[in-house]
C-alpha cells in the first residue's frame, strides 16, 4: 500500500512549497537519528525525507499528483521514487539545514554552512538591548571521531578510485552546439575525494553530528519584528570553520502596549466626568505605572504624548513617544442619583432630555396602548 507524501509531512494537496519545506523541517529535527533513539525512528525519518524529495520538486509532486506515485529514473510511475540508487535520506536533511554537499568540490577545506532561526523578544528586552538565550541544533564535530569520519583503530580512508581523489569526474554533454565535456560530482564518493572503508559508529561516516546549544544574543537597542541578526561562527562546523547563524527576531505581543516603529500607544478609557473635569489616569510604561493628568474637555480619540518614553531608534539617536489615546466611556446604566445628575446638567446647558419612564409604564403602553 502507497504511502500518503502529505499525510507523512502532515500538509495538505494544495500546500505551499513553504509550508512544505516548514513541515519537514520540524519533523527532520523530530525523528533525527542522532536525536531521536526511540525505536522505528529512523524509518520514520527516512520515509518523511522520502517525501520531500517527491513534494519539494515541482515535476515529480505532478507526477505523483497525478498517478499516486514518484517518478522512477526512468520517468514512468514506480520505482525509486528518487530517481537514483543508493539515496541516503540524510543528503536532504543536510541540504535543507546546510549540510555536507554545499562545498564540494571546492579547493581547500570547505567552510560550514550558515542556519537559520528564531526567537521571540518582548518590547523591555528589546528597548534595553538584553541578551537573550535562543536554542540552536548545530551540525558539530563528531566527538567520537573528532571529524575524521572513520572509526577510531579501525581501516584508514582510502583514495576514491572513479575520481582520484579529485571529488569531481569530466562527462560528455550533448547540446545544440556539438558534445561538450562538463565536470560533475563524483557518483561514488559523492565529492569527498575519498571512501570510509569503516565509518564512524556515532556519526556514520559523516564527521559531522547534530547538537542542541542554547546561545546567547545580543539584541540591538530598538530592535522590531522583520529584523535578523548574524551570530558569526556559530552555524554548522566544517574542515574550514563554523558557518553563520541568522536569527530572525519576532516580537512579544505586550498586554497593554502597542508599538508603532519607534512609538507606543496605550489605550486610556476615562469616564465622561474625568473627560470633562479632568482627572488623573495610570498609564504603563516600560519604565512602570505611571499617572498622567487629563485636561478638563478632553475628547474621544485625543492624544496625549509622553516624550522619549517610546523605543529607542534602531536606525538614528534618541526615542519615540508613549501616545495616549483617549477613549471616553459612556455607561450603558445610571444609579438614580447619577441620573438625576446628569438630567439637571442638561437643563443647566439648555439640552432637552428624554422624560424617563418605570418598567411597568412601558409594558402598560405596550400592551394596553395606555398613554
Amino acid at each position: 500500500m502507497n504511502v500518503d507524501y502529505y499525510e507523512l509531512l502532515s500538509v495538505t494537496r494544495t500546500a505551499s512549497g513553504d509550508e512544505i519545506k516548514s513541515s519537514y523541517r520540524k519533523l527532520a529535527l523530530k525523528f533525527h537519528p542522532d536525536r531521536n533513539k526511540e525505536p522505528g525512528a529512523a524509518a520514520q525519518f527516512a520515509k518523511i525525507n522520502e517525501a520531500y524529495s517527491v513534494l519539494s520538486d515541482d515535476e515529480k509532486r505532478a507526477h505523483y499528483d497525478r498517478f499516486g506515485s514518484a517518478p522512477s529514473a526512468s520517468g514512468m510511475p514506480g520505482g525509486d521514487p528518487f530517481g537514483q540508487a543508493g539515496f541516503d535520506p540524510m543528503d536532504i536533511f543536510e541540504q535543507l539545514f546546510g549540510g555536507a554537499v554545499g562545498g564540494r568540490g571546492r579547493r581547500g577545506p570547505a567552510r560550514g554552512e550558515d542556519i537559520e532561526t528564531e526567537v521571540r523578544v518582548t518590547l523591555e528586552q528589546a528597548r534595553v538591548g538584553a541578551e537573550v538565550p535562543v536554542d540552536v541544533d548545530r551540525l558539530s564535530t563528531c566527538e567520537h571521531c573528532h571529524g575524521q569520519k572513520s572509526e577510531p583503530g579501525g581501516k584508514l580512508p582510502k583514495t576514491c578510485s572513479t575520481c582520484k581523489g579529485a571529488g569531481q569526474v569530466q562527462a560528455q554533454a550533448r547540446t545544440i552546439f556539438g558534445n561538450i565535456m562538463t565536470q560533475q560530482v563524483c557518483p561514488t564518493c559523492r565529492g569527498e575525494g575519498q571512501i570510509i572503508e569503516e565509518p564512524c559508529k556515532v556519526c556514520r561516516g559523516r564527521g559531522r553530528t547534530l547538537k542542541a546549544e542554547t546561545v546567547k544574543v545580543a539584541l540591538p537597542k530598538g530592535i522590531d519584528e522583520g529584523y535578523r541578526i548574524r551570530v558569526a561562527a556559530m552555524g554548522n562546523e566544517g574542515p574550514g570553520g563554523a558557518g553563520d547563524l541568522y536569527v530572525h527576531i519576532e516580537m512579544e505581543k505586550h498586554p497593554s502596549l502597542q508599538r508603532e516603529a519607534e512609538h507606543l500607544v496605550f489605550p486610556a478609557k476615562i469616564s465622561f466626568p474625568v473627560a470633562a473635569l479632568g482627572g488623573r489616569v495610570s498609564v504603563p510604561t516600560l519604565d512602570g505605572p505611571q499617572m498622567v493628568e487629563v485636561k478638563a474637555g478632553t475628547q474621544h480619540g485625543e492624544l496625549q504624548r509622553l516624550r522619549g518614553q517610546g523605543m529607542p531608534r534602531l536606525q538614528g539617536s534618541g526615542s519615540g513617544d508613549l501616545v495616549v489615546v483617549y477613549e471616553v466611556v459612556v455607561p450603558k446604566t445610571f444609579t438614580p442619583e447619577a441620573r438625576e445628575a446628569l438630567a439637571a446638567y442638561a437643563q443647566a446647558t439648555g439640552e432637552e432630555v428624554p422624560e424617563q419612564h418605570g418598567f411597568f409604564d412601558k409594558i402598560g403602553k405596550k400592551i394596553f396602548g395606555r398613554e
